[in-house]
């Protein structure tokens, strides 16, 4: 996936307010979907839909637990946040420029 189209798919995962609140709760810690589902009040199958789309997106993955093959936990991965990141630094950088554009004719017309 070109870094264009990764940020638009983060983009589009975290545009739900549910997603994004997941993305929080795994700032803290790795959870279990059932745990996720309950901090929402939403169904398993619910959660099990949100999980799937920030999956494929490449915002979180999971791991199985060694004790419980059954038991999976869901944790964020680092690199699509710094790709955002570096994006939005981008455009940070732009309106930098452009206030120091201005300052610098406002100085000018002075």
């Amino acid at each position: 996936m070109t870094m264009p189209q990764q940020i638009d798919a983060t983009l589009e995962a975290l545009a739900d307010p549910t997603r994004r609140g997941v993305v929080d709760l795994l700032r803290r810690q790795p959870c279990r979907a059932s745990d996720l589902a309950a901090a929402f009040s939403v169904s398993n199958p619910v959660m099990s839909r949100h999980l799937r789309v920030l999956r494929t997106r490449g915002l979180i993955e999971e791991q199985r637990v060694e004790h419980d093959a059954r038991v999976r936990l869901y944790r964020l991965r680092r690199q699509p946040f710094l790709d955002l990141q570096d994006w939005l630094a981008q455009v940070e950088a732009y309106w930098t420029d452009q206030l120091g554009a201005f300052k610098a004719h406002a100085e000018r017309s002075k």
